[in-house]
């Protein structure tokens, strides 16, 4: 992945997290503590796991493309 697409990627989960905690916050001051504010903050606490998944997966595959091409290299030098 691009570093362009990359910072975008960044940019857009530091968004949804923004997002989603200025409207737990919001759903707080308007719904006091009741049942639907565990609503709100399970939506919020998935938002930040998918968002950590996300993060994750991209280490994991740009792991996984740094192995490729060493092997890829290594098979050229042996040719």
């Amino acid at each position: 992945m691009s570093p362009a697409k990359q910072k975008l990627l960044r940019l857009a989960s530091s968004l949804t997290l923004a997002t989603t905690f200025v409207l737990f916050v919001a759903a707080a001051f308007l719904h006091g503590l009741s049942s639907e504010m565990l609503l709100e903050a399970g939506v919020f606490l998935i938002s930040v796991k998918l968002v950590l998944s996300t993060q994750k997966s991209e280490i994991v595959v740009e792991e996984l493309r740094a192995k490729l091409e060493s092997i890829e290299r290594k098979l050229d030098a042996k040719k």
